[in-house]
C-alpha cells in the first residue's frame, strides 16, 4: 500500500508540475492576447477613422464631379449657340454679298433690340419725371394730395365788375361725388303729378 500510494504522490507531483508550467504558459499567452486585443481595438478605431475619410474624400469627389459635368454641359451648349450664331452670321453676310434682305427672323430680332431701346428710354425719362416730381413734392410749399383739385375762384357774372377770378374763401361751393356703384340698386322715384 505504501508503494502504491508513493507512485500516486509521484504521478500527483507530475501532475502538480504540469499544471503549474500549463499555467504559466497560457498566463504569457493570455497577456500576449489582451496586447493584442489593445492592438486590435487601436487599429479599428484607426480603421473607422480611415473609412470615414475616405468616404468624405469619395462624396467630395462625387460632387465635384457632378458640377464639372453641369460645366461641360453648360459649355457643350455655348459652343453649340456659338456655332449656330457664327452659321447664321456667316447666312446674313452671303445674303448681304448678293444683295438679298436678310433673314425674317433676323429682321424680326432687330425690331425686338429697337423696340426694347425704346422702351428703356421711354422707362427712363420717366424715372426722370417721377424724380422731377419728388422733388418738387419735397418743397415746403408743395401740397402733396391724390384727390382731383377743385377750383378755388371764380369770375363774377355782373356787368360792373371786371372779370378777373374771386376766391370763394371760406365757403367754397360743394362739389357732389360722382355716384358709386351702390346707386344701381336703387331705383329712381316716380313723381307724381299734381292734381289740382
Amino acid at each position: 500500500l505504501e508503494i502504491h500510494l508513493t507512485r500516486k504522490e509521484e504521478r500527483l507531483l507530475e501532475k502538480d508540475f504540469i499544471y503549474e508550467q500549463v499555467s504559466r504558459m497560457t498566463e504569457k499567452v493570455s497577456v500576449k492576447a489582451e496586447n493584442s486585443k489593445e492592438e486590435t481595438l487601436i487599429l479599428a478605431k484607426k480603421m473607422n477613422v480611415l473609412q470615414e475619410k475616405i468616404k468624405s474624400t469619395t462624396q467630395k469627389i462625387m460632387a465635384l464631379i457632378a458640377e464639372l459635368s453641369m460645366h461641360q454641359a453648360v459649355a457643350i451648349n455655348l459652343q453649340q449657340e456659338m456655332r449656330d450664331k457664327e452659321q447664321t452670321v456667316l447666312s446674313v453676310v452671303s445674303r448681304l454679298a448678293k444683295g438679298l434682305p436678310p433673314p425674317r427672323d433676323i429682321e424680326q430680332d432687330w425690331l425686338r433690340v429697337l423696340r426694347d431701346e425704346k422702351m428703356h428710354q421711354i422707362a427712363s425719362e420717366a424715372r426722370e419725371k417721377q424724380a422731377l416730381e419728388e422733388e418738387q413734392a419735397a418743397l415746403p410749399t408743395a401740397i402733396h394730395t391724390t384727390a382731383e383739385q377743385r377750383p378755388n375762384a371764380y369770375i363774377p357774372d355782373d356787368e360792373n365788375v371786371l372779370p378777373l377770378p374771386r376766391p370763394y374763401g371760406a365757403l367754397a361751393p360743394f362739389k357732389p361725388s360722382e355716384p358709386s356703384a351702390n346707386m344701381r340698386h336703387l331705383r329712381k322715384p316716380i313723381v307724381k303729378p299734381i292734381e289740382i
